[in-house]
């Protein structure tokens, strides 16, 4: 029986009084950092310019807990934020700079936040929010770029770094979770630090001399945060940092800047095989090539390889797990599989009576460690929802393992949609259809593509008389939701297939 997939070894960390960046190392101060639109920062600009803004932040009376909303992509001020919340004790909540005001006063509620940063690729979404009534009062804590400045930052004088405990919060990121609507997960510091203690134990490379990190995943998603942002930290690597625009400019990023390591969901790698003059000699400096935040196509990933001469290593994780679980790196895993259990982690597969299954047989993924979450923010009850008994995390996520301990994922066990790395619950998608005066009922599924990515698809019932269109209805969801959640397909039917209790049957939709 699979009892428990391995801990392979423990991680022993310091989660008394210590602050997560002090377990980031002191590189050589004039080693570039950061590599923004071709423009260096080194690691001693960083750290004094992120110094000053702590000293900004405590000037303006913000203390140890307070949390703090970052608008902006991936850029200099994103990361200056970061480390600056990081080492004041205060909580980052990076919101999407692309979702609908809607969606951002929602979040910005749930956690009562005490300030905000504004950097220019946040600035339309701030202003979309800030005279609305619901926004929170920020008072004159309102922190926003003028280009490159944040003046009332920038100013700051430095103040020691603020020591915190392990189960300190050191960031909320919203998510899906297991059920409902997006909420906030904690993600504390010690959560943190034995992700990337467990990140550490595989053959990166980045340790060994300066290498470079390509980072197009947004950073205000756990896997650009934890395993590329404070991977690059915690080793003293280059981050190539920069919001994605397109695969051209992916393949121009990583053969301009020679980098070593790339990481992506499973659409960044699908989107390069459609680029036409790419070939092994742009890729030929990558040494290391990661996958996760959703299922990867094996044929995706055969055709990397044969095209690029790149060998992807899958891994699964979620945010409340910090980033990964396993990965099948340095592992003799199939193509397909998400390889080993990493170290400090642990790993059941379980039934519906919540036994361990068989070899072979297929079940319920939970993991216990310090890298889980303690819970939702504000949600005692999704927190208890989503934790067993004996604090086993509940993931929603199916899979198998084989004789070797190498696990595959096969579904999930809700009805999650995962889009480009990015959770979607139909339930809220088919809300914000719903909300509609012309529209009866609505179901939404998620429908894998050709790149194995799931796109969301609406399936809708009218009512007598109306004239909608289905690109009507894409418009109302734009309005309400953020991009990746709008239906890329609605279509318009006369019923949709229900239980006798009249709960939506999902598998039915879509068939003939």
């Amino acid at each position: 029986m699979v009892r428990v997939l391995g801990v392979m070894a423990q991680i022993v960390l310091k989660s008394a009084g210590v602050n997560l960046a002090e377990s980031f190392p002191a590189p050589a101060l004039d080693r570039p950092a950061l590599i923004v639109a071709g423009t260096p920062t080194s690691y001693g600009d960083l750290v004094a310019r992120a110094d000053r803004w702590r000293g900004g932040l405590v000037a303006a009376g913000l203390a140890p807990g307070d949390r703090v909303i970052v608008l902006e992509g991936n850029s200099e001020t994103f990361v200056l934020a970061y480390l600056a919340c990081l080492t004041a004790g205060l909580v980052i909540v990076p919101l999407n700079p692309q979702s609908p005001s809607p969606e951002l006063l929602s979040e910005m509620s749930a956690v009562r936040p005490a300030a905000v940063v504004v950097g220019v690729g946040g600035a339309d979404a701030w202003a979309s929010v800030s005279g609305h009534a619901d926004c929170p009062n920020f008072g004159e804590r309102v922190f926003v770029a003028e280009g490159p400045n944040m003046p009332l930052l920038d100013t700051g004088v430095p103040v020691p770094l603020v020591h915190v405990e392990g189960d300190h919060p050191a960031a909320l990121l919203f998510t899906s979770g297991t059920a409902g609507p997006p909420k906030p997960a904690i993600l504390t510091h010690e959560n943190f630090a034995a992700s990337m203690a467990s990140v550490r134990s595989l053959p990166l490379g980045l340790e060994e001399n300066h290498q470079w990190v390509l980072g197009v995943i947004p950073l205000f998603h756990v896997f650009g945060l934890n395993v590329v942002l404070n991977m690059c930290l915690s080793l003293g690597a280059t981050l190539v940092l920069e919001d994605f625009s397109g695969a051209d400019r992916t393949v121009a990023l990583v053969r301009d800047n020679q980098v070593t390591m790339m990481a992506g969901p499973p659409a960044l790698w699908a989107s390069l095989l459609a680029t036409e003059e790419a070939g092994p000699e742009d890729f030929a400096s990558v040494n290391v090539a990661l996958s996760g935040a959703s299922k990867l196509n094996p044929m995706v990933g055969n055709q990397i390889r044969d095209r690029f001469g790149i060998e992807i290593h899958e891994g699964y994780g979620l945010t409340e797990t910090s980033g990964i679980v396993s990965s099948a790196m340095a592992t003799e895993a199939p193509r397909g599989s998400v390889g080993l259990v990493l170290p400090g982690v642990e790993v059941r597969i379980v039934n519906d009576d919540e036994d361990d299954v068989l070899i072979g047989d297929t079940g319920e993924i939970w993991v216990r460690g310090a890298i889980v979450s303690p819970g939702y923010w504000g949600d005692d009850a999704a927190t208890a929802s989503a934790r067993s008994e004996s604090g086993w995390l509940r993931t929603g996520d199916l899979a198998v393992v084989d004789d070797e301990g190498y696990i595959a994922i096969v579904d999930r066990l809700k009805d999650l949609i995962i889009v480009s790395g990015f959770n979607v619950h139909p339930g809220e998608v088919e809300e914000a259809l719903q909300s509609h005066p012309e529209v009866a009922l609505a179901a939404v599924v998620g429908e894998t593509n050709a790149g194995h990515d799931e796109t969301v698809v609406a399936y809708v019932v009218l009512e007598s008389g109306s004239t909608l269109r289905s690109e009507d209805l894409r418009n109302a969801c734009r309005a309400r939701l953020a991009r990746y959640k709008v239906p890329a397909r609605v279509e318009v039917v006369e019923a949709i297939p229900t239980t006798a209790v009249g709960k939506i049957r999902r598998r039915d939709l879509g068939q003939n």
